[in-house]
């Protein structure tokens, strides 16, 4: 995991956040001794907030891991609220349901194990907040399946869309300005850059020019892109 901010910004952003409750520092405890990567409590505390401000009834993930996104977001949620949990990983998926027990999420949490993007034709809109945290290449192909199903106010939000182990930040941000300029022909797609860094630029090149959503990329963690639909 390759973090945007410095350790000192990380820890004043963490220090004005909300403190994760005793289950939540369980989590970030086992993704450190692990190295499991999970978002982290910045970016965890900013999904939670983006939830809050959105009024969100229903959650969907594509990705879920262990639970930890999910557990942030569950506390922004009513009891009559809804947030699909999904992963290919059984073992995974299980100790998700273990920590959403743990911190009374069950009632509102829906754990699918398989594929993302078949699980997610299976379900009904609206969907008020959608977090993609899958493969980076997929990341196009998750917004596509669920467009639809996120109505106006709603936000998509992409992790890993700045920085990360396998992503090419130079190459990334070479793809990224050339779009912008209306020069796709010469951003650089060859193979010195990797598939992740490619599907992220791909993803990033199709929310931009989609007119139905407003994007934004926020530096926390290893970069989020949010997507807000405003038509």
């Amino acid at each position: 995991m390759v973090d945007v901010l410095t350790t000192e910004l990380s820890r004043f952003v963490r220090a004005a956040g909300p403190d994760p409750d005793d289950t939540l520092a369980e989590m970030d405890e086992f993704a450190r001794e692990e190295g499991f990567p999970h978002v982290g409590p910045e970016v965890g505390a900013f999904l939670r907030f983006v939830a809050r401000l959105t009024d969100a009834e229903r959650i969907f993930e594509f990705g879920s891991g262990y639970g930890y996104s999910a557990y942030w977001f569950a506390e922004a949620l009513s009891a009559d609220g809804e947030i699909v949990l999904t992963e290919v990983d059984e073992a995974e998926l299980e100790q998700a349901r273990e920590y959403m027990t743990a911190g009374r999420y069950d009632d509102v949490a829906r754990y699918e194990l398989g594929d993302a993007l078949e699980t997610v034709e299976r379900y009904e809109g609206p969907f008020d907040v959608v977090l993609l945290d899958l493969e980076k290449n997929r990341y196009e192909a998750a917004f596509e399946a669920v467009r639809s199903k996120v109505p106006v106010g709603g936000v998509v939000i992409a992790d890993n869309a700045i920085s990360a182990s396998s992503i090419e930040f130079e190459a990334l941000l070479e793809m990224v300005e050339a779009t912008a300029e209306g020069e796709k022909e010469h951003a650089n797609t060859g193979d010195e850059s990797n598939e992740h860094t490619r599907g992220i630029a791909a993803y990033l090149e199709r929310v931009r020019e989609d007119p139905s959503f407003e994007t934004v990329v926020v530096p926390l963690g290893e970069g989020i892109a949010v997507s807000y639909r405003v038509e």
